[in-house]
């Protein structure tokens, strides 16, 4: 695996500990789809590539299967997991009825500042789409998903969504390599804030649920394709 997939820099041995280091570099390579699904993650290359232990590569290998992302497959060994059709269509519509009661309680309970906040993230994502930079367009979204959250300030809702949150910006990351997408996304997203600001909850939370069955039906295009 070359320094494209996991970048130029060596890993820092200062500040979090060399396995949370690496879990969070193979993660990120995931989520960018440097890694694919279905590619194998071999332990020698990893250790090699990386310059870390093959103790420490299985430990990270377990973390990121707990989470969702790797696969470890019997007489073949890890690889970057493929979800299915079906697999997406449960996430998505798992995801629509959180993310509409999380988008519900951030009209109720977040203040001003928070709805600043949550219209400058949107248009961070409408940026990045017209600049056609797909990873900056993910960093922009989770960043608007971190501003929803933060305001709907409901604890319950939070840890429940964190439980998707791997495989729900993996999907991401597929349906927003449909040409055309991140632009539609921004627009649809725009429509959930302008509900938010007018504190109009049952439409920001249809805008909200529109936007992920839109993205549902283009993941799942990519993912039968």
């Amino acid at each position: 695996m070359t320094s494209s997939v996991w970048g130029a820099e060596p890993l820092p041995r200062v500040a979090a500990p060399l396995r949370e280091q690496v879990t969070d570099r193979v993660r990120q390579a995931i989520l960018d789809l440097r890694l694919r699904p279905g590619e194998r993650l071999i332990e020698r290359e990893l250790t090699e590539s990386l310059g870390v232990s093959r103790a420490t590569v299985r430990e990270v290998i377990r973390q990121l299967a707990a989470e969702g992302l790797v696969t470890v497959v019997p007489q073949r060994g890890a690889e970057v997991t493929s979800l299915s059709a079906s697999d997406a269509a449960d996430i998505y519509e798992m995801r629509a009825s959180l993310e509409a009661l999380a988008v519900r309680r951030f009209v109720q309970r977040a203040g001003e500042e928070q709805v600043r906040a949550l219209r400058a993230a949107v248009d961070e994502i409408a940026r990045s789409a017209a600049a056609g930079e797909v990873h900056d367009h993910l960093g922009a979204k989770d960043r608007f998903y971190a501003v929803l959250m933060d305001g709907s300030a409901s604890g319950p809702l939070q840890q429940t969504l964190a439980g998707l949150q791997a495989r729900v910006r993996l999907l991401r990351a597929t349906s927003l390599s449909a040409p055309g997408r991140p632009a539609e996304a921004a627009e649809e997203l725009r429509a959930v804030v302008d509900a938010v600001e007018a504190r109009d909850a049952e439409v920001a939370a249809e805008a909200c649920v529109r936007h992920i069955r839109n993205a549902a039906a283009t993941a799942t295009a990519q993912l039968t394709s």
